[in-house]
């Protein structure tokens, strides 16, 4: 599906209030018909395309995945993988996360899916998409047990961090400014600065 028929979609789905929400059988048949982008998540009934990301987001990503195999190592770490969510998310979504830490190795888990219970740290890049990684997604990944979300907020230069999933929320939330540093849970004595995470500032052309 190109990026316009998903934008399409979107906008009709803010227009009308009895849009259709996608269901994963849904994605299956438009897969099979080849009417899905090669890289797609499904969260509350909607296709997000995940292709066509700006230069400040992959950087960023690639900034974070470089700094997580640093920390925990390369078979340790997913880019942009499916995850499980509960029995009852499951009909409407089917998220991809950009970055995820795993319990164990890669080569643990064969074919399997993975739960929110295999994965330490899950790690969402955000620009457009900030007000759903922030609230959609926070949810989905609390109810699925996943014991902490990054959210990067790349316009704005912070790092929202949600820990201590209670019944489906996360009960401590906090965000970070780039002059800050942060430690996941899951490796508390490894610190990093998150200005080391974004794209550099751009420079200001001095005047002549």
């Amino acid at each position: 599906m190109s990026q316009l028929v998903i934008e399409t979609i979107r906008e009709v789905s803010d227009r009308f209030p009895n849009r259709k929400r996608w269901t994963r059988d849904d994605c299956t048949f438009l897969e099979r018909v080849g009417f899905t982008p090669e890289c797609y998540e499904l969260i509350d009934g909607e296709i997000i395309s995940k292709m066509g990301q700006n230069r400040p987001h992959i950087m960023a990503i690639s900034r974070v995945f470089a700094w997580l195999i640093a920390v925990f190592g390369v078979e340790f770490v997913q880019t942009q993988g499916d995850v499980e969510v509960t029995q009852s998310d499951q009909t409407f979504n089917h998220p991809q996360p950009d970055l995820a830490v795993l319990t164990q190795p890669d080569y643990s888990f064969g074919n399997e899916e993975l739960k929110g219970t295999d994965l330490r740290l899950v790690v969402e890049v955000s620009d457009s998409t900030l007000r759903g990684d922030l609230n959609t997604k926070a949810a989905l990944y609390a109810r699925a047990g996943i014991p902490e979300y990054w959210v990067l907020d790349v316009s704005s230069r912070r790092l929202f961090v949600h820990r201590s999933p209670i019944n489906g929320t996360y009960t401590m939330v906090e965000w970070y400014s780039d002059a800050e540093s942060v430690s996941p849970e899951a490796s508390p004595e490894n610190s990093v600065p998150i200005a080391n995470l974004l794209p550099p500032v751009p420079a200001i052309p001095a005047e002549a």
